[in-house]
């Protein structure tokens, strides 16, 4: 048997990649919005640049400061694979750095979404791949263990599986599993067909706004003069 808190998972079953690709340039708040907004990572876990961040989560649960599984998961990846990292928060020590990041681009790799910090900040603001943290630290990590890959984790108080559906912008990233992914991104697509509208509606200053004083009177808000 394997050891509980210390082992890997070779093989995990990924979405369709027509399926993944379909969310691309779709707005993480309007798929968040789409999912009663329960499903977006901390606001603590920033990017570091503005790369759009798309594709299936391979997950990491790090011994806070250890990024011994982080550096197996680089050789593990897929290309496109988001890494998504629980390192529980922890800011101490940083997971990963710029030599690590660069592999990752050598191996294609589609991002990072790290419940943990970072280091090398100045380089990877500049590097063509998303990254995202919790932190940064020039500290740098342990290699000892123990861990998991391709574990339930949980990043920025969301629960994340291997071969869920992992979308980032510069508003932050929504975690999406792939048996809801179809249905969300349809009514994701009609979201931003319905803000387009809105948008002419507003150039026009025609935007119905009759609604908001509905709510507050349906809610019981008292008016005084």
């Amino acid at each position: 048997m394997p050891a509980v808190g210390f082992r890997i998972t070779n093989c995990i079953q990924r979405p369709p990649r027509d399926l993944v690709e379909g969310f691309a340039g779709l707005p993480v708040a309007n798929i968040a919005d789409n999912m009663s907004r329960m499903f977006c990572v901390a606001a603590r876990i920033r990017p570091v640049n503005s790369v759009p961040l798309l594709g299936p989560a391979l997950t990491v649960k790090a011994r806070p400061g250890d990024n011994l599984l982080l550096h197996k998961a680089l050789d593990l990846a897929e290309p496109g694979d988001i890494i998504v990292v629980d390192g529980q928060g922890d800011t101490a020590n940083s997971l990963m750095g710029e030599l690590m990041v660069r592999w990752a681009m050598r191996r294609r790799i589609g991002g990072f979404v790290i419940d943990g910090a970072i280091r090398d900040l100045s380089t990877l603001k500049i590097l063509p791949i998303p990254v995202y943290a919790a932190g940064v630290t020039p500290a740098g990590p342990y290699k000892e263990g123990p861990g998991e890959i391709n574990g339930v984790v949980s990043c920025g108080g969301v629960t994340v599986h291997p071969g869920d559906i992992v979308v980032g912008d510069d508003d932050g990233v929504v975690v999406i599993a792939p048996a809801d992914a179809p249905d969300i991104l349809a009514t994701s697509r009609a979201k931003m067909r319905d803000e387009e509208k809105t948008r002419e509606e507003i150039e026009q200053d025609r935007w119905d706004r009759a609604w908001v004083d509905k709510t507050l009177a349906a809610k019981g808000c008292r008016v005084v003069d």
